[in-house]
């Protein structure tokens, strides 16, 4: 199965999650095969997303971009909404990319919102940090949300991208307890400071440096890539596939937990 790999290519982080994956794939002798790198900016638009068509031209990948700045700029000329503006764009972005075969795609650090149409015609992958049913919205939103209910576990999911937010079906998952020897001294602390202050409170004044917070992300974050990992080693080892936008298992039944897999991976 060819994997279409959509990103920003905004940052480090982005051409570090490519060439993490690959590395691993190449590791464990996994036929993975990335079809098409596709990029909303082209070259000369930033110094990092520069780097990061560098990195996949570098690969041996398909580069694909479709500037979404021009794009936009061009629309708000012809008074077009955003909406509309959206659903052309990714009309574009997919007329692109269908010469490439692709069976499914991953959001790989794509920093726009896809259209409703794109993700129906196709299996679109987006990772999520939390469990499935967990929190919404950005990665600092979740882990805030985590400790004011003083949850028990945590994790991240791999999901559909849909029109929803952070709701799409859920492909595969990992769990992380935030329970035991560890942690206790990091709740303990916690405990403390709720006694006389609200979350939001201890948000503004110490931020991501909290340490219970601190710990929550690391842990999380360093499984992250693991868990997109192993989630399309799964199309690829032909575990898992997809038709008409959706993903289906051939012998099991979906989501798939990988935790095993994914601590197996982690070093901490």
């Amino acid at each position: 199965m060819k994997i279409g790999w959509l990103s920003t290519g905004r940052d480090q982080a982005a051409c570090n999650l490519l060439s993490d994956v690959v590395a691993r794939a190449q590791r464990d002798d996994v036929p993975m095969e990335i079809g098409a790198v596709f990029s909303d900016r082209e070259r000369g638009e930033a110094p990092e997303s520069d780097r990061f068509l560098d990195l996949a031209e570098r690969l041996g990948f398909p580069v694909v971009t479709l500037s979404s700045r021009a794009s936009w700029v061009e629309a708000q000329k012809l008074g077009v909404s955003r909406a509309e503006w959206r659903k052309e764009y990714h009309r574009g972005v997919a007329e692109l990319l269908t010469p490439y075969n692709l069976g499914v795609f991953v959001l790989a650090g794509y920093m726009l919102i896809t259209s409703a149409e794109l993700c129906r015609r196709f299996a679109i992958l987006n990772l999520h940090p939390a469990l499935p049913g967990g929190p919404k919205g950005m990665w600092q939103d979740v882990i805030w949300e985590l400790l004011e209910a003083e949850a028990e576990e945590t994790g991240a999911m791999i999901h559909l991208a849909t029109a929803q937010l952070d709701r799409g079906p859920v492909v595969a998952y990992f769990r992380l307890p935030l329970r035991g020897p560890d942690w206790e001294p990091l709740w303990e602390q916690w405990h403390a400071k709720r006694e006389t202050l609200s979350v939001a409170r201890i948000a503004d004044a110490e931020g991501e440096a909290e340490p219970l917070f601190a710990a929550v992300r690391r842990r999380g974050e360093v499984r992250e890539i693991p868990l997109l990992y192993q989630t399309l080693r799964q199309f690829a080892e032909g575990r898992l596939n997809t038709a008409n936008g959706c993903v289906f298992a051939e012998s099991t039944r979906l989501p798939l937990d990988l935790t095993d897999l994914v601590d197996a991976e982690v070093e901490e």
